[in-house]
């Protein structure tokens, strides 16, 4: 019996086991379900020790399978501070740099900034993502996140830019843009996936009797729907108030929970390329401020 450990098993054995499922753990590890599957069979049988249970529901961890696991966990974890301090030592301005936010702003404000910072910096590789959650900077899924954020994790450090507004917007074309009420209009509206965000919040809030057009799991999408003239919809302000076609009919909200940052994990912040990116994303969003906070009128 070969017992020798393999990183990359015990990488698989710990996605299985995160995500619960074969199907889960190949989207993570970027594999099909056959490969884990192998991996996960191989490894056990060379081992001549079961990790997971096979239940109805997914994959549980055995008593040997949470063993191991742990000690993964902790291998993992000194590797990857390994790999963070190493980075934290990189001091040339090129490479790959990853970075994560929403879709709202990179259908708004980012573009233009990425094509100033790559300008600056040609020997920089910009990989963005737009996931909903806040990729996880401690594992280097990202290595800059640009984030609406309440607290930031006691293990990024960054800059708060600015507050985030939102207010009502509507189609050029539609009643409420000439009457300036949103009374009786329909809405489009996030749905259970954007549940805690400040906008569904705030709609919940304000508006419990409103008739609800259409949802989506993305604020993009229902810009692009009140664009359309489906109904009315509460956007950010750096969104609704850049998107052609769209007209603000009321104040704008300014939630003091919802703020703006660009963070990074501390072991990175000296690195060169980290470093150049988030001072020249923190300054140039800084002066979309603005925008940002609902002060720039409509058409502006």
């Amino acid at each position: 019996m070969d017992s020798r450990l393999d990183w990359e098993d015990l990488h698989t054995v710990l996605a299985v086991a995160d995500c619960g499922s074969l199907a889960g753990a190949a989207r993570r590890l970027g594999v099909n379900h056959t490969t884990v599957l192998r991996r996960i069979g191989g490894f056990e049988q060379r081992l001549g020790l079961r990790l997971f249970d096979r239940l109805p529901g997914g994959y549980a961890l055995t008593a040997g399978g949470e063993e191991l696991a742990a000690a993964a966990r902790g291998m993992a974890a000194t590797v990857e501070a390994l790999e963070r301090r190493l980075a934290g030592q990189d001091l040339r301005l090129e490479g790959t740099l990853r970075v994560a936010t929403a879709d709202t702003l990179t259908a708004s404000l980012l573009p233009p900034l990425l094509a100033q910072f790559r300008e600056l910096h040609p020997g920089i590789v910009l990989e963005v993502t737009t996931a909903n959650l806040m990729a996880n900077l401690t594992r280097r899924d990202a290595d800059v996140a640009i984030r609406p954020v309440l607290d930031p994790p006691e293990t990024l450090v960054g800059r708060r830019v600015a507050g985030i507004a939102f207010a009502a917007y509507a189609a050029a074309s539609h009643p409420a843009a000439r009457s300036g009420t949103v009374a009786a209009h329909p809405w489009v509206a996030p749905d259970d996936s954007l549940a805690g965000t400040s906008i569904a919040r705030w709609m919940r809030r304000a508006l419990p009797d409103a008739a609800i057009a259409l949802r989506a799991d993305s604020l993009v999408e229902l810009c692009s729907a009140a664009r359309a003239g489906i109904g009315l919809a509460a956007l950010p302000c750096y969104l609704g108030d850049v998107a052609e076609g769209l007209v603000r009919i009321a104040m704008p909200t300014v939630p003091e929970e919802a703020a703006l940052w660009v963070l990074t994990h501390e072991d990175l912040r000296r690195t060169a390329r980290v470093s150049a990116f988030t001072e020249f994303m923190a300054a140039a969003l800084a002066r979309q401020r603005d925008l940002l906070e609902g002060r720039r009128p409509a058409g502006a």
